[in-house]
């Protein structure tokens, strides 16, 4: 079923417009270890809450969990089109917290160390992290502040060669599992805006660090959230990343790659609702016939499949483009303002043509459609997305 319903995505040929031969044996490894290790155990990740810390040593043993870094941080140097596809395969998985938890270790929080660290820095953690010894969070996000980022209130004091990090931070994927947290805490003073943020990384164990609340979420089910707790914090000074102050132009870059990558996993979850419906619809018996062949709802998920393509296009081109070193941001608000929206829309639809299996808890298509919701949120949302654009107008 599967196969028959992304022929038509495949026939674009987009990965050998796009992608080198490395980032199609890329795919193909990824596809066999969601389908043989992922798959067969997530719904017990769901139940559970979480990814267990096996699943990214595994990852780490067959060299994933570094695939954008560059070959001298140790990393498999796929870029922003490796990382893509790793998002893409993710989510096709149908699992979106599984997705989430893995790339916020992947993507999202550890490439910072590439970006802004020293080698010093580098050959502290990466060893670990891209081993799958020790599990990344990226702490951002506090009570009282989401997308402005010049509002955070977290303090890092100067305290002789440690700074005293006193704050809260929420919403935290991996929050619980995690075993180092990348950490944006204002240096500067209060009012100093985007100028007065610097970028931490902290280890767990770190004295007046504590995790708060677990969230639990309506999707995501298997995507560790939970709250931060810094009260006199001691961090080491060698621990900032990059210059001091300077967390905010760090934070952008690796936001621009972060939305990037859910617009593939949006991507990977629209392909596999698309695949699971258009299966469904061929063999349910209604009306002498099959659903399929009542032309209303062949025709609505046609129309579906030819923006899906549209915008995986759009997105091959971006990922292009950011490996040959223009500036992605449009391309990263464009991409977030847009494609998670159209997911959105295509799984409402493809529950709805599901009938009642697509309501019943634990279904793929029930499960992409929670899943899928958040990433219209996380990241930037759809509104912040869209005064990005227009502001870069």
């Amino acid at each position: 079923m599967a196969a028959d319903t992304n022929r038509v995505i495949d026939s674009l040929r987009l990965d050998d417009t796009f992608l080198d031969e490395e980032h199609r044996a890329l795919r193909g490894v990824l596809r066999r270890f969601v389908t043989e290790r992922i798959v067969p155990r997530a719904d017990d990740w769901e139940a559970g809450l979480r990814v267990p810390g096996e699943v990214f040593r595994e990852l780490g043993g067959l060299g994933l969990l570094g695939l954008s870094f560059p070959e001298e941080c140790g990393g498999g140097g796929a870029g922003t089109r490796g990382a893509v596809v790793f998002n893409e395969e993710l989510g096709r998985s149908t699992y979106g917290g599984v997705a989430t938890s893995i790339t916020v270790h992947t993507d999202f929080s550890a490439l910072h160390l590439a970006r802004a660290g020293d080698d010093g820095q580098r050959r502290r953690f990466l060893p670990d992290i891209l081993a799958g010894r020790s599990v990344c969070a990226l702490a951002v996000t506090e009570p009282d502040v989401s997308s402005d980022l010049t509002r955070l209130a977290t303090r890092a004091r100067r305290d002789g060669d440690h700074y005293v990090l006193d704050g809260r931070k929420t919403f935290i994927s991996n929050a619980n599992i995690a075993d180092v947290f990348f950490v944006v805490a204002r240096t500067g003073e209060p009012g100093s805006g985007r100028h007065g943020l610097s970028l931490f990384v902290v280890e767990r164990g770190t004295p007046g660090l504590s995790n708060g609340r677990t969230f639990t979420k309506s999707g995501w089910h298997s995507a560790d959230t939970g709250e931060l707790v810094f009260d006199g914090c001691r961090v080491p000074a060698r621990n900032r990343l990059g210059e001091e102050g300077s967390g905010f132009r760090w934070m952008m870059r690796g936001l621009d790659h972060e939305r990037i990558g859910l617009s593939a996993q949006a991507v990977g979850l629209g392909e596999a609702a698309l695949a699971r419906t258009v299966g469904w619809l061929r063999e349910r018996p209604a009306y002498g016939r099959t659903l399929w062949d009542l032309q209303a709802l062949r025709h609505e998920l046609a129309r579906f499949t030819a923006r899906l393509s549209a915008a995986k296009t759009m997105l091959y081109h971006a990922a292009a483009r950011a490996d040959a070193g223009e500036d992605p941001r449009t391309h990263a608000a464009m991409l977030k303002a847009s494609i998670p929206e159209l997911v959105n829309e295509l799984v409402y639809k493809c529950v709805q043509f599901s009938g009642g299996s697509g309501f019943v808890t634990g279904s793929e298509v029930e499960r992409i459609a929670r899943d899928a919701r958040f990433l219209a949120i996380g990241g930037g949302s759809t509104e912040v997305m869209l005064d990005e654009i227009a502001r870069l107008m």
